[in-house]
């Protein structure tokens, strides 16, 4: 009796270790559309790339830029590239394999990359709202109360509690027995998709998971709702009219983007997916991993008139670099 309990131990031992790795199965559909995906995505990629890296040089090489505001915007694009970066060339490689498989190890690098840097993202939106609050709504206190200081001490607090708010929860996820199968319908690896292929029950490390997630996406978004509430507060008081349609046209653009993004984030991750269709996931998903990390260089950079300057000069002196 004694020597079955013992070999049963072992067999549960080596079932937690026959997957050394998942298949991502990305998007569906025949070679032609593959190598569509693959070309779009990679254009998508570069361009983000591009638009954000140019934008941390703007910051970096002009004077007139090293205001802690452009300074959140240099940190907030550099986060946009590493954010992108944690799902697109995986996606990319695997679109092109015939295996589409990613190791155990990677598979959890990238679901732990992947979501500091969207907790870092949801910190650095939070407290560019702040920013912007401070810089309309109190002008005159504005330079002595966001100084350098107290911007670098904001934006480390950002970079530190986005990666260390998760090593513990998934740590105890990848000690889950996964003994087979092994296939993974989405690009990247996620928490329901992981969670499905355990084959023992984590409700506490699932619920400390998904609370965690859910309390950093909930005092986020009021708290910037509630600063844009009190920056059109302002605006409403502003006697131009030309200041008024600026102001609408910043905040509105903003809005937009926090909604595009906290409104897909929550979808996924607040709201319940289990009648969502797989398709539907993948493609929210993308929307908030791919799309956003694009169009924010646009919305919160390049329609800045000090910014566009500043590319300006980048992109001319770039130009002569290259013709001498």
């Amino acid at each position: 009796m004694s020597f079955y309990f013992v070999d049963l131990r072992s067999m549960n031992r080596s079932a937690t270790h026959i997957v050394t790795e998942f298949v991502l199965l990305g998007f569906p559909g025949c070679w032609e559309i593959q190598i569509f995906l693959f070309s779009l995505f990679l254009v998508i990629y570069v361009l983000t790339l591009l638009g954000n890296g140019t934008i941390i040089c703007a910051v970096r090489c002009d004077p007139r830029l090293h205001t802690p505001m452009y300074f959140l915007l240099g940190n907030f694009a550099f986060l946009e590239i590493w954010y992108v970066s944690s799902t697109v060339p995986n996606m990319l490689a695997n679109i092109v394999s015939n295996t589409k498989a990613i190791t155990f190890s990677g598979c959890f690098l990238q679901f732990y990359f992947f979501f500091s840097l969207g907790t870092t993202e949801c910190l650095f939106l939070a407290v560019m709202a702040y920013d912007r609050y401070l810089a309309i709504c109190r002008p005159l206190h504005y330079p002595t109360i966001m100084t350098g200081r107290l911007c670098g001490m904001l934006v480390s607090f950002c970079w530190i509690i986005g990666f260390l708010g998760y090593p513990i929860p998934i740590f105890f996820i990848s000690q889950l027995p996964f003994c087979g199968p092994n296939i993974i319908d989405h690009f990247l690896c996620d928490m329901d998709a992981l969670m499905a292929l355990s084959c023992a029950p984590a409700p506490i490390t699932e619920f400390v998971f998904y609370t965690q997630s859910s309390l950093v996406l909930f005092f986020t978004i009021i708290y910037i709702l509630r600063s844009y509430i009190l920056l059109l507060r302002a605006v409403f008081q502003v006697p131009s009219a030309a200041g008024q349609r600026k102001a609408f046209s910043t905040c509105g653009s903003h809005l937009v983007v926090v909604s595009l993004f906290y409104g897909t984030v929550m979808v996924m991750y607040v709201s319940p997916t289990y009648g969502l269709p797989i398709l539907m996931q993948k493609i929210l998903t993308l929307v908030y991993s791919v799309i956003t990390p694009l169009i924010n260089p646009l919305i919160y950079s390049l329609r800045n008139k000090d910014m566009k300057l500043a590319l300006r000069n980048v992109l001319f002196e770039m130009k002569i670099s290259q013709n001498s």
